[in-house]
């Protein structure tokens, strides 16, 4: 009798041990599909993992950086992810298991049922370094735009072909918002590559370079508070080599390797990042399908005449 006591006190001592012995088959990387009762389905993603007997994780919203989750529980076979709380109503994800490696569910705001949630358990991708690259080809032939095509709010499209340059002309207008203008994506899809491309960034000018869609390398500045949100930085994931100047207004090269999901960006000669792994895609991502090969997207929805050259891209030899 004492020793089932002593079991019973521990239990109620230490609820998140128990809540995490239970919560194995939801421990992992899980890429997300959000569906809204109105509105397009958008992408997330999220991580837990089991630390000193409690679960803790990240989630990736629809844009921004990665956010820790404030709490995780098992109930009746489902876990229960506490995702944000604030000045509205309490945010959690109610997921169950609706086969192997999925999950579905529902974004509870309050008392109250939200989006609609699917997830499936993110593929590892871990593949070796090809041993041959095709020779570099250009994705912009300095005259036009075939081969790209605006997405977003397309009604607002500032990209342009001008003098061999693919610019966003967009330019930051005092005591004007200019936010809301089209991003731009090569038509053609890519797995693995090396890309080449040389961007002209001026002050306070804020885009990025999507690789697969889905995987944000930093270009310009979102103001400086925070290193993973600035020029070269995988966003939010990886800051940019300490002491790194941001180089705005003048041009400067980025030779980028993505194999699987490590990546490897070199800017201006210095590596910045050396076959680092991105763990899942950063905001702004067009979709959460991991597995599947993806466009290059240039951010132009912020502010600023974003000026990219030379763009080139090498894919492994067959």
């Amino acid at each position: 009798m004492q020793k089932l006591l002593m079991i019973v006190a521990a239990a109620a001592v230490l609820p998140w041990a128990a809540a995490a012995q239970d919560a194995s088959s939801f421990l992992g990387r899980w890429d997300m599909t959000v569906t809204p009762a109105e509105g397009t389905p958008f992408p997330q993603w999220m991580e837990l993992l089991e630390k000193d007997g409690k679960i803790e994780g990240r989630v990736q919203p629809r844009g921004g950086a990665w956010r820790p989750i404030l709490g995780a529980k098992v109930e009746s076979g489902k876990i229960i992810v506490a995702v944000s709380a604030g000045r509205g109503p309490e945010i959690k994800w109610e997921l169950t298991s609706s086969g192997p490696d999925k999950l579905t569910g529902v974004e509870k705001r309050g008392d109250k049922d939200g989006p609609m949630l699917a997830a499936v358990r993110a593929p590892k991708l871990d593949r070796p370094m090809p041993k041959a690259w095709t020779a570099p080809k250009p994705l912009f032939n300095g005259k036009d735009l075939t081969g790209w095509e605006p997405i977003g709010n397309v009604t607002n499209n500032k990209w342009i072909a001008r003098d061999g340059e693919l610019v966003n002309d967009n330019p930051e207008v005092a005591g004007q918002p200019n936010h809301g203008a089209a991003n731009l994506k090569t038509i053609a899809k890519f797995q693995d590559f090396k890309l080449h491309v040389e961007v002209n960034c001026p002050e306070h000018g804020n885009s990025g370079i999507y690789l697969r869609g889905r995987y944000e390398i930093q270009v310009g500045t979102e103001g400086g508070s925070q290193p993973s949100h600035e020029m070269g930085a995988v966003y939010s994931h990886y800051p940019p080599p300490a002491g790194a100047e941001l180089g705005l207004g003048k041009w400067t090269t980025f030779d980028i390797t993505f194999v699987g999901r490590h990546v490897t960006v070199v800017r201006d000669g210095k590596i910045y990042h050396d076959n680092v792994e991105i763990p899942g895609p950063t905001g702004g991502a067009l979709d959460s399908n991991e597995v599947e090969p993806g466009p290059f997207f240039l951010q132009g929805d912020h502010h600023g005449v974003i000026r990219y050259r030379n763009i080139t891209i090498s894919v492994p030899k067959k």
